[in-house]
């Protein structure tokens, strides 16, 4: 088995986790913004510190950053920030399972960007998985009880926090890619963690600024949800390392249509952990997408 195959389920239970945490704390005491602060707040330390301990405990020298790395850093970063937060006022919209699915539609996303901006394509089968995939996404994109046409379903407010965090998320993992790939002939687990290290700097840096401007008083509710919000940061640097490892070994498309394994561990969450109802729409969906990953694996 490919090593990228079980770092990037492990990203998405890492993932799981950490949305559930903000989740929570979106719905007790931080906005959306602040939600996703705190995960820049309390992951960025960690991040720079590991790769500090790597470089003077492991006798590695940095490599060179070139202002093309951080253009995709910044960009990376930029897309990132905004698409979680649409993901974390997706989860007042609609429930965990299905807000987590709508933001899936990264994955055919994902693909375009990839060909667009570094020139990777993916194979024929792969792409009738990731249109398997989006199919799945269209199913549950119905609002319960309603009676019209599923296409007019797709401008309601719920479906438009998850496609825009899905063109978002698509062009953060791509500009991610794009960075780690700048980085020369050095280890590929040290390539994610030089970049994990200076996005998550940037973004730490870049939207507390942006708080510190437009509302402090979050800043101050972010430090008083340490208590949780530490648990946030801890489980995002270990997700984010591994996708970001992930999309240093693997083409991006790939990486995010495997990582819809993540739909079954949100399943789980939404159904034992939240207690919310799942209708069989949304069971069919997410059964869809199993089978659209099942047929990525064996297809590439």
């Amino acid at each position: 088995m490919s090593l990228w195959i079980p770092v990037t389920v492990a990203a998405a239970l890492f993932q799981t986790v950490r949305f559930m945490l903000q989740k929570s704390l979106s719905t007790v005491k931080l906005s959306a913004a602040g939600a996703t602060f705190a995960r820049f707040a309390y992951s960025a330390p960690l991040a720079a510190l590991a790769l500090w301990l790597v470089v003077t405990a492991g006798g590695l020298e940095m490599p060179g950053l070139s202002p093309r790395f951080w253009v995709f850093v910044a960009i990376g970063g930029t897309a990132q920030i905004l698409a979680t937060v649409c993901v974390v006022a997706l989860f007042k919209q609609r429930n965990f399972a299905v807000g987590i699915t709508f933001k899936k539609t990264e994955v055919i996303q994902t693909a375009i960007v990839g060909l667009v901006i570094l020139g990777e394509g993916v194979s024929l089968g792969a792409l009738g998985a990731i249109v398997l995939g989006l199919m799945a996404v269209l199913l549950l994109s119905k609002t319960p009880g309603g009676d019209a046409a599923w296409w007019r379903h797709l401008t309601n407010r719920a479906s438009q926090l998850g496609l825009g965090s899905g063109v978002l998320f698509a062009f953060s993992a791509v500009s991610y890619r794009g960075a780690s790939l700048q980085l020369g002939d050095i280890d590929a687990w040290f390539r994610a963690l030089v970049t994990l290290a200076a996005v998550t700097a940037f973004q730490l840096l870049s939207m507390g600024a942006w708080l510190f401007w437009r509302d402090r008083a979050e800043l101050l509710a972010v430090w008083q949800t340490r208590s949780t919000g530490i648990f946030v940061g801890l489980t995002s640097l270990g997700g984010s390392f591994c996708w970001f490892l992930a999309f240093t070994l693997q083409n991006a498309a790939y990486v995010k249509a495997l990582g819809q394994v993540e739909l079954i561990f949100s399943l789980m969450a939404s159904t034992f952990f939240f207690r919310e109802a799942i209708t069989r729409r949304e069971i069919a969906g997410i059964a869809l997408l199993g089978l659209s990953i099942l047929v990525l694996v064996l297809a590439i």
